[in-house]
């Protein structure tokens, strides 16, 4: 199943898909043009991965990390399907990542990686901008870099984790302006889900609607004021983003 979280006329509706429509939850059919989407998780705590692609490591000259480069996010930073992310503009370089995001369903400590997949509640498209001019090390990315407004869309759709085959073999896609720029996948990630969810519970809990945003492989450019981004990832959704200066 897939759901989502949006404004309509005054009021915010869990809703869910039904044939290329929005089904709310009081029964209404609305098409997706009709709403504003919401991200489908309030998030909680999120975890953001650096460098956990092997290509992408290599595209920036840094050595694969032995261990999760973990950071932490603040809910300021996401909007949902179709909004806008604004570009500072005094900056030169601020891509895109395509990212799996994991939405954790209920409290996980200690959790063994066999066992990490129970504790999934559903998978959601990001799209973690970041700006490079901001950045110190990618090691310790700067809060400039990865806590602004609006630099993270995420959604339209939280699918079930029971709808989602296998999430280490899924393709992701970044389009701008209908051009493909980056392809990858999942199955490429230095640490897998029941890796970082291990990781993760062994020195703290995680609990529903926590997020874990997973990396993201090679193939990043500039985008510009204007821009429409598209990040896919089969299977789980198709996110669409613009990019905004100033004048809005």
């Amino acid at each position: 199943m897939k759901k989502a979280r949006v404004a309509y006329l005054g009021a915010i509706h869990e809703a869910i898909e039904v044939e290329n429509r929005l089904k709310l939850a009081d029964g209404r059919i609305v098409d997706e043009h009709e709403v504003v989407w919401l991200p489908p998780v309030q998030p909680r705590t999120v975890f953001a991965l650096g460098l956990n692609y092997a290509d992408h490591a290599k595209e920036l000259a840094f050595n694969a990390p032995t261990e999760p480069l973990v950071f932490l996010k603040g809910p300021n930073t996401f909007v949902g399907h179709r909004a806008q992310t604004y570009r500072p503009p005094d900056v030169t370089y601020m891509h895109y990542e395509c990212e799996l995001a994991v939405v954790i369903g209920r409290p996980a400590r200690r959790v063994k990686r066999e066992e990490a997949y129970h504790y999934v509640a559903g998978y959601t498209v990001a799209n973690d901008y970041a700006i490079r001019d901001y950045l110190e090390n990618y090691y310790r990315p700067n809060l400039k870099v990865k806590n602004r407004d609006t630099c993270t869309p995420i959604g339209p759709w939280l699918v079930d984790a029971n709808d989602v085959g296998d999430p280490m073999n899924l393709t992701l896609r970044t389009y701008v302006n209908g051009k493909l720029t980056q392809k990858g996948t999942t199955k490429d990630m230095i640490f897998d889900i029941p890796d970082l969810i291990q990781y993760l519970s062994s020195f703290m809990t995680l609990n529903a609607g926590d997020i874990i945003l997973t990396g993201t492989p090679e193939g990043l450019v500039d985008t510009a004021v204007g821009d429409e981004v598209v990040t896919e990832i089969d299977g789980i959704g198709r996110l669409v983003n613009t990019i905004v200066g100033d004048s809005y």
